[in-house]
């Protein structure tokens, strides 16, 4: 059975409706696949049905993750590295995997909700944080660490990282804002990528002389999650906090932004403000998870796509929707990495990138044939 949602409509005194109200209209009148199925005798929203199997694969997905590595675990073998006072070598790996898995759920998760912000506030479907210059500012500031300032832990790394990926996007900001017009979906594309570029070959010159710079660098560089600490990840809780608030929060003004800016400023939205706070949390979430597993590209193009395709293009849904899927896709090429090449691992970065590529050229392939 298939029931239609109600909805209603709100006058203010005197003919004048309220903001809230506009976007709500404007929201209604947008393409959707919001309707509501029968399972079981019980009718649910397509969302919740969609979340659920989402949430149901990612349960999977993570025992996977915790079973599968250089070595096959039982639910024994978990159940005894869960005891206090067991230090076997099979209860240590799984310990071990234990934060690796939670990393993965919060950096997929990240990186799915930031692409989805960024693809709604440059209104380009091919944005993602690797390709509006956020990944190759944090791989800045870690060369500038290494080859000048001497460090060498993963906790200052994280700090480093975090500096270079939101002075990368304050820096786009600026640029993309110059004219007349203020920052554009355009402009902010075109600063990304000038920016990227630039930040690239400063890297090179850095890393050429420095062989040792090099060696380091480079497992950094490649993304992945094998050096998931709890420690490490605790203090960056508060950014992931702050930047899922600031996305969810900001979700019916992509709807408004998606109509253009004129309808949107018609609708009450202050675009430049707006837009400025949907970038600030875009900027939050994809600089913690780069600082955390280096530059993990793909996952912030790919998810926004998938969750638009099953589940229509509200932003409301779309959000959520990719925090579910961004893990889902993060794990699972995590574990495929670790079943391929066993005993050794291949790091997650390159998984999601032989994925990802392909994708991105049918998109873009895609997108051309539309204007033409």
């Amino acid at each position: 059975m298939i029931v239609s949602p109600d909805r209603p409509e709100r006058q203010e005194p005197h003919g004048m409706t309220s903001r809230h109200d506009r976007l709500t209209e404007a929201q209604a009148h947008m393409p959707d696949r919001r309707t509501t199925i029968t399972i079981g005798g019980h009718a649910i929203s397509r969302l919740s049905a969609i979340c659920l199997l989402a949430a149901l694969a990612l349960l999977v997905v993570c025992a996977c993750s915790i079973a599968f590595g250089s070595r096959p675990v039982t639910i024994n073998d978990v159940t005894h590295a869960l005891s206090p006072g067991t230090s076997d070598i099979a209860a240590q790996a799984i310990r071990l995997r234990f934060p690796r898995t939670a990393l993965g759920i919060l950096i997929g998760a990240s990186l799915g909700v930031a692409g989805a912000l960024m693809q709604g506030v440059a209104r380009n479907p091919l944005a993602d944080p690797s390709i509006l210059g956020l990944n190759t500012g944090a791989a800045f500031a870690i060369v500038c660490s290494i080859a000048f300032m001497g460090l060498t832990t993963p906790i200052q790394y994280v700090g480093m990282a975090l500096l270079g990926s939101a002075a990368t996007a304050a820096a786009v900001w600026t640029l993309g804002s110059m004219g007349g017009s203020g920052p554009t979906p355009l402009k902010l594309t075109l600063a990304g990528a000038v920016i990227s570029a630039v930040l690239g070959s400063l890297i090179s010159a850095i890393l050429l002389p420095r062989v040792d710079v090099i060696s380091t660098f480079r497992f950094w560089q490649v993304g992945g999650l094998s050096g998931a600490r709890f420690p490490l990840i605790a203090p960056l809780i508060p950014l992931f906090a702050i930047g899922f608030a600031l996305a969810f929060g900001s979700a019916r003004a992509l709807n408004a932004l998606a109509l253009g800016d004129q309808l949107a400023a018609g609708l009450g939205l202050r675009i430049n403000r707006t837009r400025l706070r949907i970038w600030i949390a875009a900027v939050l979430l994809c600089s913690a998870a780069t600082s955390l597993a280096g530059p993990i590209g793909f996952v912030g193009l790919i998810v926004p796509h998938a969750a638009r395709l099953v589940i229509g293009s509200d932003y409301r849904r779309i959000l959520v929707l990719s925090s579910l899927m961004g893990p889902l896709l993060l794990l699972s090429s995590d574990v495929l990495g670790r079943i391929v090449t066993r005993p050794a691992d291949v790091e997650v970065g390159i998984v999601t990138a032989l994925i990802g590529a392909p994708i991105f050229v049918a998109l873009v392939r895609r997108h051309a044939m539309r204007g033409v």
